[in-house]
């Protein structure tokens, strides 16, 4: 989809919506000044052709036991696609890996990880990927402070 198939009422959408994603069509249409028709008609477009992916709660993972972000870079064994394809099948598998992100450079990829404690790091680290036929290498650092953690684009509301 192309960014150039979305007008400013759109945005204004998708930006109202990526705040607050459980404003009803009324609620939404009177923020982006289009009547509750237009707004649910917008709205279904851009989550039918993939601008809206989904909706979901953002959790509070210090109150749900999940206190340390660490932050583990991994370099693989072999640089080959079915090492790289055997990677991403097990990241799938790997509920406390919150982002995983290929890189270009010295490292493979970057993973921001969960863990409750660091024996459950060392145990995920030590454990599960080092033992891992396409890993390599492991370096892990664990976050100390989180100063802005958003997932939301920067679209304009106004």
């Amino acid at each position: 989809m192309d960014s150039e198939h979305i007008d400013q009422f759109d945005r204004k959408i998708l930006a109202h919506l990526q705040q607050d994603a459980r404003l009803t069509n009324n609620e939404l249409s009177a923020r982006v000044n289009l009547s509750p028709s237009q707004c649910s008609r917008r709205r279904q477009r851009l989550e039918d052709e993939g601008y809206i992916r989904g909706y979901r709660a953002e959790l509070d993972r210090d109150r749900l036991g999940f206190p340390l972000v660490n932050v583990i870079t991994v370099t693989l064994a072999t640089h080959n696609r079915d090492n790289a394809r055997r990677f991403a099948q097990l990241l799938e598998r790997l509920p406390e890996v919150q982002e995983a992100h290929a890189l270009t450079g010295e490292m493979d990829y970057f993973l921001k990880v969960v863990t409750p404690d660091l024996k459950s790091l060392a145990d995920f680290v030590n454990g599960v990927l080092l033992p891992h036929e396409s890993v390599q290498h492991v370096k892990t650092a664990i976050v100390l402070e989180t100063l802005k953690e958003s997932g939301t684009l920067p679209l304009e509301a106004a």
